[in-house]
């Protein structure tokens, strides 16, 4: 039986650009994974199935704190089913697995958690199956599945553009330690999008992303979060005051910058050390018991070999 673990993703910044004639958004965005991740069980099985995983299914961290997961399905609509469905149209194969997921990530947060699932379902089901298929066109099928799936397949630090497809890889930035909190229910991306499309463009924060970037490059946290935004917040904001104490509340505890990740419902604090970041955590427990304190890593979708 193979093991995966699909990591999450945060938004350094993210920025749109526009719209294709097909209606989706055009972006720019840094994107880097995190050490928080579902982890995907696959093997053997003449059909394809999918099942939670019972001990732990659908919880935020090991001691139990829990965010949003209720609009997790293992039908047919999962990611993880139609990664799979997409592999078998696009390779021509008959076959067959049962796949067993494992969810951490919450849902409607903005941290791309189906997205991971099924670029881990891509990742390993080619090596199940001994397809034998390059990276490049993993992604090229994860396109079909979700936008954010071609960047969680390889993950790191990376700027990603047009829909999603344009992925530039970065070189390894140092660990950074975050604090992320859910403080309300998912938010519908779609919404999210259109209240942004109604948005005067003189009321648009935009990221640096070029200042941003050399930040991470550089180590200096203090730049960064200068160069960080998000140009969906504000309109998330409005939908969900809780983010906005959220972030607020995140700025109290020491954080050197507070933002939302994708389009929510997620916020998290950048913090200059561990001991920062354990400190704030305990700061922040009393009103948001499922705080979570994560780390910045150098890849997406990884096998356990443990």
């Amino acid at each position: 039986m193979l093991c995966l673990k699909a990591r999450a993703k945060i938004n350094w910044t993210l920025d749109i650009l526009g719209t294709r004639p097909d209606g989706y958004h055009l972006m720019d965005m840094l994107m880097q994974s995190v050490a928080l991740h579902d982890t995907l069980w696959l093997d053997h099985s003449g059909v394809l199935s999918l099942e939670p995983k019972d001990e732990g299914a659908n919880s935020f961290n090991e001691s139990g704190d829990h965010l949003s997961s209720a609009t997790v399905t293992f039908d047919q609509n999962n990611l993880v089913f139609k990664a799979a469905n997409k592999l078998l149209d696009y390779t021509g194969v008959k076959k067959g697995a049962r796949m067993i997921l494992r969810k951490q990530i919450p849902s409607g947060a903005g941290m791309g958690g189906g997205s991971a699932d099924a670029a881990a379902a891509l990742v390993g089901l080619n090596r199940l199956w001994n397809l034998g298929l390059a990276e490049n066109e993993l992604q090229k099928i994860g396109l079909t599945v979700g936008a954010d799936v071609p960047f969680m397949i390889g993950g790191g630090l990376a700027r990603v553009s047009g829909i999603g497809e344009v992925i530039t890889p970065l070189p390894r930035a140092n660990t950074i330690w975050l604090l992320l909190i859910q403080p309300c229910d998912g938010l519908s991306t779609k919404e999210i999008f259109t209240g942004f499309d109604a948005m005067p463009q003189n009321q648009i924060i935009r990221p640096d992303n070029a200042a941003a970037q050399a930040a991470l490059a550089q180590n200096d946290l203090d730049a960064l979060g200068q160069a960080m935004s998000n140009v969906l917040e504000p309109t998330s904001l409005q939908y969900r005051d809780e983010m906005k104490l959220a972030i607020d509340k995140l700025k109290e505890a020491g954080a050197i910058r507070a933002m939302m990740t994708g389009s929510g419902s997620v916020v998290y604090g950048v913090f200059s050390s561990y001991q920062h970041a354990q400190s704030a955590q305990e700061y922040m427990r009393y009103d948001y018991p499922a705080c979570k304190m994560t780390e910045t890593v150098h890849s997406g979708v990884v096998f356990d070999e443990s």
